[in-house]
């Protein structure tokens, strides 16, 4: 989180089972959407979206953000700038890890490569067994 200058941060964790993202850790993240945060399908809000694509998913705005990306309790999180990528092994899905800044933002290319390599890194912590 440091490391890009933002303020809050989510680790998820792919579930096969029922196809859904787990709550691994969470940093700044408002208590009334923990709830919410907990069990996240693949395909729905920032980080199923990750999840779904395989690929990062950016929002430069998420508080006027009208792409339909991101659910609607997510501005709950006071959260502007926002990334989201998968954790992958290969081209397996292990979860996702995302970053939001407080300000309006557009990451780099070299930013959201950045975050994937972080992501890659951390999937061997995610797999089972």
């Amino acid at each position: 989180i440091a490391a890009f200058d933002c303020t809050t941060g989510t680790l998820h964790r792919y579930d096969p089972a029922d196809k859904h993202l787990k709550l691994v850790a969470s940093r700044r993240i408002p208590e009334v959407l923990m709830p919410v945060i907990q069990s996240i399908p693949v395909g729905k809000g920032i980080a199923g979206a990750a999840a779904a694509r395989k690929a990062p998913v950016e929002i430069c705005n998420l508080q006027t953000d009208t792409s339909g990306v991101a659910k609607p309790g997510a501005k709950q999180t006071q959260v502007q700038g926002s990334l989201a990528v998968p954790v992958l092994d290969g081209g397996r899905l292990c979860g996702t890890l995302g970053i939001g800044k407080m300000v309006p933002y557009d990451f780099t290319e070299e930013e959201k490569n950045r975050l994937m390599k972080l992501a890659e890194d951390v999937s061997r912590s995610l797999l089972p067994g």
